[in-house]
Parts: structure tokens; C-alpha cells; sequence
């Protein structure tokens, strides 16, 4: 009987024969230095694909940073407009009838935006699609 340790190196050594007539075969063709040069550009190419890939990352991160501080500046100056209209609309009227009259505007441009909001997210994603077709085409 012959044990698997046996059969494990018949296995290895079956498999050790048939890599060394490989690489003859392709020595003799004189394909191992095509196939050295293809298994190379290959590796190159993904190795190229991995740096552009980590730029755009970093690219798209630096904008979305930089769109975030730029939203809470303009928030803080929404409200802190907002507050001093509010007072000097008060002054004349009265400070609730000044806040509410604030209030108010911006009920009537959110119900605006409400009402027109699906020609307003058509208009975004065509002007969206229309900027990443054309950077496709600078790629």
C-alpha cells in the first residue's frame, strides 16, 4: 500500500515536469520573453490604473471638503442675515411681526422650491450628466 505521503511526491514531482516543459516549450518558441514582457505591461497598466484611482479620490474628497466649509459659511450667513433683518423689521412692526415676517419669506421661497422642484432636479441632472460626459471625453 502506498501512503500519501508517497503519493503527495509522486503529485510534486508530476507537477514539477510538466513547469519545466513548459518553460522549454516556450523557450523554444521564444515566447517566454513575450509572455515576460505582456505579464510586465500588464502589471504596469494596473499599477497605473491603482495611482489614478487613488487621484481621483483624493481630488473628489478635497472638493466635497471644501463644498462643506463653503455651505456652513453661507448657513451662518443666511441666519445671522435673517436675524438682523429680523430686528430692524421689528423695530418698525414690532419684533414678532419682525421674525414672522422673515418666517415668512422663507416659507414662500421653500414652497416655491416644493412646487417647481421637478424642473429644478431635471435641470440639476442634465447640467450633471453634461459634465461627467465631458469628462469621459477628456479621459
Amino acid at each position: 500500500m502506498i501512503s500519501w505521503n508517497s503519493n503527495l511526491l509522486i503529485i510534486l514531482h508530476q507537477l514539477y515536469r510538466l513547469t519545466v516543459f513548459k518553460e522549454s516549450i516556450l523557450k523554444l518558441l521564444k515566447l517566454d520573453s513575450l509572455v515576460d514582457n505582456v505579464t510586465g505591461y500588464v502589471e504596469a497598466r494596473i499599477e497605473l490604473l491603482r495611482i489614478d484611482i487613488k487621484e481621483e479620490i483624493a481630488k473628489g474628497l478635497a472638493k466635497a471638503l471644501v463644498i462643506v466649509v463653503m455651505i456652513a459659511v453661507f448657513t451662518l450667513f443666511v441666519m445671522m442675515i435673517s436675524v438682523a433683518a429680523a430686528y430692524k423689521v421689528g423695530e418698525s412692526i414690532g419684533m414678532f411681526g419682525g421674525f414672522a415676517s422673515v418666517a415668512s419669506f422663507y416659507l414662500l421661497v421653500g414652497l416655491l422650491v416644493f412646487t417647481f422642484r421637478n424642473p429644478i432636479i431635471e435641470k440639476l441632472e442634465k447640467q450633471l450628466d453634461e459634465k461627467m460626459k465631458n469628462k469621459k471625453k477628456a479621459l
